[in-house]
């Protein structure tokens, strides 16, 4: 079989936590089967799985970690412009146009909607080139930029801007925006970029996350803390200097991906190996790094208690569906089992078993339908040998 997806379910379990925050510092929330769960946001745990530093670090491979900012022109490539001895008026006459060519607004609209906004003339800033959006980079766009805008600035503004529409007219230089637009870093590769209107935005994702959340009714308390003012109470007062409540909660999470093998192909310029071992790494990223606000005062560090992952041909299909009736808060690692492996029973049942499967668990009993059981380390192997499988 060649693959067309790779799909990964698991069971992960916390306890006194406060995983991921609303706008009101409470966890985030999910009403499902007419129950409220608590959930993890997919952004949430991509950025942890993006950023995270060790063995299984994505930045490592060596195709470097994308940067997401509206600041990127004005906070990265001017200081590098201006370190190479151009003014601030020269990078501001190169970088305006070129930043308006690569994002695909003119200069004209640009001039127009300053004039709409009344902006009044004075010293050039930097600021101007900030952009309305976040954007995503990588380090080879931005070096690629860099030396871009040193080759084409010149020594008053009409002859830089002459230069670099004429160089933007080029279809050579069309095709090479066309590879800019894929170059954003090995993260953007797989989780595409977080932007809708720019040019830049055009990557699409090979890795598509759900919100996680908890496979039972949410469980959550109120968490009374104080701070104690050392200098005050050495002096003999009482009281605090500092009261206050969070909230923490428990639970046993759901989480679901799916890797579109071909696309994280394409993404990666057809590296084969790069995609695989990216594939593998991912799987352990998933099963070990844990989201989390309150770092310190939680520890909320776990590793998920059973990895299921499938690889098939036809459209993916997530298993939340298994918990939409929330398990029992007691015993529900076994219900959770059960409810997973009846509801694969069921789907196979009703539209056949097409699916390769891999299960990595710690948890009994064993889910039906669930494949071969395997170690964590030996269903990553799995995990990227399929990717050297797939058909171009």
């Amino acid at each position: 079989m060649t693959p067309n997806f790779l799909q990964i379910h698991t069971l992960t379990g916390y306890s006194a936590a406060l995983l991921n925050r609303d706008d009101i510092g409470r966890a985030k929330r999910l009403p499902f089967g007419g129950t409220e769960r608590i959930r993890i946001s997919s952004q949430c745990l991509k950025r942890h799985w993006r950023t995270q530093e060790g063995e299984w670090s994505l930045t490592s491979l060596g195709t470097g970690r994308s940067l997401r900012s509206r600041r990127i022109f004005s906070d990265l490539i001017a200081p590098r412009l201006a370190a190479r001895q151009f003014s601030t008026e020269q990078i501001l006459n190169v970088l305006v146009p070129i930043r308006s060519a690569v994002l695909g607004e003119s200069v004209k609209a640009r001039d127009a909607k300053k004039a709409k906004k009344g902006e009044q003339a004075g010293e050039p800033s930097l600021t101007e080139l900030h952009t309305e959006q976040v954007i995503v980079l990588g380090e080879p766009e931005v070096a690629y930029l860099t030396d871009l805008a040193a080759q084409l600035a010149q020594d008053d503004a009409e002859a830089t801007k002459k230069a670099v529409e004429a160089y933007f007219k080029d279809k050579a230089t069309r095709d090479n925006l066309k590879a800019l637009g894929q170059g954003a870093g090995i993260d953007a590769s797989l989780f595409g970029r977080m932007v809708t209107s720019d040019y830049l935005a055009r990557t699409d994702s090979a890795i598509h996350v759900a919100h996680a959340f908890t496979v039972h009714a949410e469980e959550a308390e109120p968490d009374y803390f104080s701070a104690l003012d050392d200098i005050v109470a050495a002096e003999g007062a009482l009281g605090s200097g500092h009261i206050n409540t969070t909230e923490l909660t428990s639970g046993l999470f759901y989480g679901y991906v799916v890797v579109d093998v071909r696309q994280l192909l394409k993404n990666l310029a057809g590296d084969r190996e790069l995609a695989a071992e990216v594939a593998r790494r991912l799987v352990h990223l998933i099963a070990t790094v844990s989201p989390g606000a309150k770092l310190g005062a939680t520890a909320p560090y776990a590793c998920a208690e059973l990895v299921l992952a499938e690889a098939g041909e036809r459209q993916p299909r997530t298993l939340a569906n298994a918990f939409m009736d929330p398990v029992a808060k007691v015993g529900a690692k076994a219900a959770a089992n059960r409810q997973l492996g009846g509801y694969l029973s069921r789907f196979d049942d009703m539209y056949g078993a097409h699916e390769d499967r891999r299960l990595a668990t710690m948890i009994e009993p064993i889910p039906a339908n669930s494949g071969e059981t395997t170690s964590l380390a030996d269903l990553a192997r799995w995990a990227g040998g399929l990717v050297t499988d797939v058909a171009p």
